[in-house]
C-alpha cells in the first residue's frame, strides 16, 4: 500500500520549484539593517505586512513574539556581527497567548507528564502591556549597541491594519 503524501512531501516539491527559480546567493546582512520579532501566527505575512523583500531583514518568530532570553540572544548577533541597526516588535490581536493562563497550563502540563516545563510561555491579557514590557527589554538589554530605534506595534488580524504602541 502506497504512503500517503503529507504536508512535508508536498513542501519538498515545492522546495525543488524553489530552487529552479532560485536567483543565486544573497548577502548575509540585511539590506534595510532590520530586524523584526513577530509572533509565529500563521496569519501575519511579515514581508507584505512591511513591503518587505528576502534578504531586508531578519525575521525572528516564536509563540507571542515574545521577547525570549533567545531572541535576545538572536538580536545581540543580528546587529553586532550582521549590521543591523534598527527593531520592530510585531504583536497581534486574538493571539493564543492571551486565550491561556500561566498557571493553569503550567498545571495542566505537570499533571499529564509529572513534569514542570523549564521555561515560562508568556501568557499575557493585555496585548499593549505586553508590546510595553518587549521594548523595555530590548531597550534596556545591554549587549544591544542599537536600542534607540526600536518600536512596537499591534497587528489586528481582523482588518489587516497596524498600529503603533508608545
Amino acid at each position: 500500500m502506497p504512503r500517503e503524501r503529507s504536508i512535508t512531501d508536498e513542501l519538498l516539491y515545492e522546495s525543488q520549484l524553489h530552487a529552479a527559480r532560485f536567483g543565486g546567493p544573497r548577502p548575509v546582512v540585511p539590506a534595510k539593517h532590520l530586524a523584526i520579532v513577530s509572533c509565529m501566527d500563521s496569519r501575519i505575512d511579515v514581508f507584505d505586512l512591511f513591503g518587505l523583500a528576502i534578504g531586508d531583514a531578519h525575521v525572528i518568530r516564536n509563540a507571542g513574539g515574545i521577547v525570549t532570553d533567545d531572541v535576545l540572544r538572536s538580536l545581540v548577533l543580528s546587529q553586532r556581527v550582521l549590521r543591523t541597526r534598527e527593531v520592530v516588535l510585531v504583536y497581534h490581536t486574538d493571539c493564543g497567548l492571551q486565550q491561556i493562563r500561566e498557571d493553569e497550563f503550567r498545571a495542566h502540563l505537570l499533571a499529564e507528564t509529572g513534569e514542570e516545563p523549564p521555561y515560562a510561555f508568556g501568557a499575557f491579557t493585555d496585548v499593549d502591556d505586553a508590546v510595553r514590557h518587549a521594548l523595555a527589554r530590548v531597550r534596556g538589554h545591554a549587549f544591544l549597541p542599537h536600542r534607540d530605534h526600536v518600536r512596537g506595534f499591534v497587528y489586528v488580524v481582523e482588518t489587516g491594519i497596524l498600529r503603533e504602541v508608545s
